[in-house]
């Protein structure tokens, strides 16, 4: 099932189709056709195949004249996934057959090894032809550390805060993107910073924690303030889910088993102040039914 990282990634470049071209020539070299505009067009490339396939996104350059130039087919990839050394060429050989046009694949791959993974050669048999991704991954997309330039390119502010956020520049990459996601609408900005949120690890976590906290003593009003919200409630969420882990651990200390209903209802519960009561009500219990009063 796609996760609100991968839908987040294929609609950025849904609403902004040009960044793909755009980071075809800036980032890889490519020598892009001249064209005049960018369109997203169907995903779906089931027309010429025996079977399914979907890719995340295809979008179509055409020139002034309205003549079809190149294809780009884009794909999120989160995980090493083999079966994609089959479908990526089959993207290509569907959309070049169907557009009779220069086709490519643009792989999104945030994680190093997964990126590393994705850009290797595809050969289609006896090495007599291959399908090379063009990989956007933490290899390829800058470390964007200037607050001007995030503004002017936010989306790749996004991208470069979801590669680099763990590095050693992180914190100040995802500043640069924090003041970038404060001038785009904020139902947008939510979902980028959520994006780059569920990408950090812990200890990027906690110092951007620290960052808000200090910004917030000293009065400065440089983050959009729906980032606090959002580590707040981040926050908050981890702290039901060290309850709900210690109030498990204890009965399982105990002996007391739960059934399927019992466990659903721990980890359903959001109240702090209930979680609070049910491993207080651990010592001295013999039965679930105790606990969970």
């Amino acid at each position: 099932m796609p996760t609100l990282e991968h839908n987040a990634l294929v609609e950025m470049f849904r609403e902004h189709p040009e960044l793909a071209p755009r980071l075809l020539v800036t980032l890889f070299h490519v020598e892009v056709p001249p064209h005049a505009s960018v369109a997203v067009v169907e995903s779906s490339l089931d027309q010429l195949l025996p079977v399914e396939f979907r890719a995340d996104l295809v979008l179509e350059l055409r020139d002034a004249s309205g003549t079809l130039v190149l294809a780009i087919v884009i794909e999120v990839q989160r995980d090493v996934d083999p079966d994609k050394t089959f479908s990526w060429p089959a993207y290509v050989a569907g959309v070049r057959a169907r557009k009779r046009c220069g086709t490519v694949v643009l792989v999104i791959a945030p994680d190093a090894g997964v990126a590393a993974w994705a850009a290797e050669n595809i050969d289609l048999g006896l090495g007599l032809g291959n399908v090379e991704p063009l990989v956007l991954g933490p290899a390829v997309v800058p470390e964007i550390t200037d607050p001007a330039d995030a503004e002017q390119e936010a989306e790749l502010a996004v991208l470069s805060a979801v590669a680099h956020g763990n590095g050693p520049n992180g914190l100040t990459v995802i500043q640069a993107a924090l003041v970038a996601l404060g001038r785009l609408d904020q139902e947008h900005a939510m979902v980028y910073f959520q994006l780059i949120w569920n990408g950090l690890r812990e200890p990027m976590r906690r110092a951007l924690e620290a960052l808000v906290m200090e910004r917030q003593i000293e009065g400065e009003a440089t983050l959009p303030p729906f980032v606090q919200k959002l580590i707040d409630r981040g926050k908050l969420e981890g702290l039901r889910e060290g309850k709900r882990g210690t109030l498990l651990r204890l009965l399982a200390r105990t002996g007391i088993v739960l059934t399927e209903s019992e466990s659903a209802r721990i980890q359903a519960c959001t109240d702090i102040a209930t979680l609070d009561r049910w491993i207080d009500n651990v010592l001295g219990a013999k039965t679930a039914t105790e606990v969970l009063s």
